[in-house]
């Protein structure tokens, strides 16, 4: 596996989640364990089995978490901050068609969010911002259709 990029932040938080899981949730789940060991034979044990198919995903998820870790290449969008879009980048798009403001950040695909405006750098609208910069007009094809934006401002915070 290549090296994907990811943002100092998204490091950071990837870094706390195997943190929480192993330090809070895995202790959790073996003393569940050994409560439900308690109540006599595993066979008929519902709770037995239901907490260890937990630690089993929980396991599953520490090692996944520590394999993105392992391949992270961290770029701080700060000190690669560019007049152009690049990976980092924070974009004020304008939908010429609505006149509606979006705001994007491009990170990596580990880290990614529609929901928090941070889409990763392999994208459509990604792909199409980077390289672009400040009044530049962009076609991107989106799910509804091709749209045509221009770019307000970008920023790396």
């Amino acid at each position: 596996m290549d090296k994907e990029p990811i943002t100092v932040e998204g490091l950071t938080r990837l870094r706390q989640e195997v943190d929480r899981l192993k330090k809070i949730e895995r202790p959790q789940v073996v003393k569940a364990i050994a409560e439900a060991r308690e109540h006599g034979d595993l066979k008929e044990n519902a709770e037995y089995h239901a907490a260890r198919e937990k630690q089993g995903l929980l396991e599953a998820r520490i090692r996944d978490l520590e394999h993105l870790l392992a391949y992270a290449q961290v770029l701080d969008p700060k000190k690669h901050a560019s007049q152009k879009v690049t990976f980092g980048a924070t974009v004020t798009l304008l939908n010429l068609e609505t006149d509606e403001e979006k705001t994007y950040q491009i990170v990596g695909k580990f880290e990614s969010d529609i929901k928090a405006g941070k889409i990763p750098h392999t994208a459509p609208i990604a792909r199409a911002l980077i390289g672009k910069t400040e009044g530049d007009e962009v076609a991107i094809q989106v799910p509804k259709g091709r749209q045509e934006f221009e770019i307000l401002k970008i920023e790396y915070k």
